[in-house]
C-alpha cells in the first residue's frame, strides 16, 4: 500500500515537471520583454526632440537664451542656419538705442573699424515676412530688421531684440488711431503696459523668438553710450551658439517648473 502511494506521488512530480519547465520559460521570457519596453521608454524619453530650437548669445555684458518660434519656420532656419555657419561669431551689437531696442547681425561689422557707420552689411539674399497675429513685440522679442521695401522682407541676417517701455492705455490708444490702424487685442495691451515693448513695430517687421533667460543683458547693453549713429561708443562683440538637445530639453523642464511655480503664487 505504502509503495502504491509514493510511486503516485512520484509519478505526479514527473508530470509536472515538464510544465514547471514551461512555466519558468515564460517568465524569463516576460522578464526580458518588460526590461526591453522599459529600456526603449528611457531611450525614447531621452531621444525625443525639444519643442523649441534655442539659441545662447554671450557678450561681455552678460548672455541670454533666445527660444526660435515655430511659427516662423523660414527666420528659425536661416537664423539656425547662420549660427552654425559662424555668421554671427565675433560680430558687433552696432546699434543700441535706449527704451527701444539693440541690433547686431552686420556680417561687417566684424571688421569694423571704431567710428565706421554700420548696419548696410548682408549675406546677399532677404526672407519672405512672416507675420502672426499672436506674434507681438514685447520686451524681450528677437525680430528681423529689413530696409524700406514693400514686401516687408526681412534682412538675411541683422536682427533686434526689443527692450521698450511701457505704455498706457492712452498711449496704446493713441498708436491704434494714429499709426496702427488697428486693434491691438486685449491680452497683447495688458503685457505693454506690464512688461513693455515696441508696439508700433507689430506687422511691420517679422518676429521670430524672445528672450527665455538673460533679459538683463539687453537693458545693460541698451544703456551703453552711443555716438550719433547709435553705435556704442565701446564694441560690445557676440558669440552664438545653438544649444545642444540635451541642454534645450533641460531648460525646458527648468522653464516648464518655473511657470508651474508662477502659476501658484498669489499676489
Amino acid at each position: 500500500m505504502v509503495r502504491k502511494i509514493i510511486n503516485k506521488i512520484e509519478a505526479s512530480r514527473i508530470s509536472i515537471k515538464p510544465f514547471l519547465t514551461y512555466l519558468s520559460s515564460k517568465v524569463i521570457l516576460m522578464n526580458r520583454i518588460l526590461a526591453s519596453l522599459l529600456c526603449l521608454g528611457v531611450f525614447s524619453a531621452f531621444a525625443a526632440k525639444p519643442k523649441h530650437q534655442y539659441v545662447k548669445i554671450k557678450t561681455d555684458m552678460g548672455e541670454c537664451i533666445i527660444m526660435l518660434y515655430n511659427e516662423t519656420p523660414q527666420h528659425r532656419d536661416n537664423f539656425v542656419s547662420l549660427t552654425k555657419k559662424g555668421v554671427y561669431e565675433g560680430s558687433l551689437f552696432h546699434r543700441v538705442i535706449k527704451n527701444f531696442m539693440i541690433q547686431g547681425g552686420d556680417p561687417d561689422s566684424k571688421v569694423a573699424k571704431q567710428d565706421e557707420l554700420l548696419g548696410n552689411g548682408t549675406v546677399g539674399y532677404t526672407i519672405p515676412a512672416e507675420f502672426r497675429d499672436s506674434l507681438f513685440h514685447k520686451k524681450g522679442v528677437l525680430g528681423a530688421a529689413r530696409d524700406d521695401n514693400p514686401e516687408k522682407a526681412s534682412s538675411g541676417s541683422q536682427f533686434y531684440i526689443v527692450q521698450g517701455k511701457k505704455f498706457t492705455d492712452q498711449g496704446l490708444d493713441s498708436l491704434e488711431t494714429n499709426r496702427l490702424h488697428f486693434k491691438i487685442p486685449v491680452w497683447q495691451r495688458e503685457i505693454y503696459k506690464n512688461l513693455g515693448g515696441t508696439p508700433h513695430l507689430d506687422r511691420n517687421y517679422t518676429v521670430f523668438g524672445e528672450v527665455v533667460k538673460g533679459l538683463d543683458m539687453v537693458d545693460k547693453i541698451a544703456a551703453v553710450s552711443r555716438d550719433s549713429n547709435d553705435r556704442p561708443n565701446i564694441d560690445v562683440k557676440m558669440s552664438v551658439s545653438v544649444l545642444k538637445r540635451r541642454a534645450a530639453k533641460r531648460l525646458e523642464k527648468e522653464l516648464a517648473k518655473s511657470i508651474k511655480n508662477d502659476s501658484f503664487t498669489i499676489n
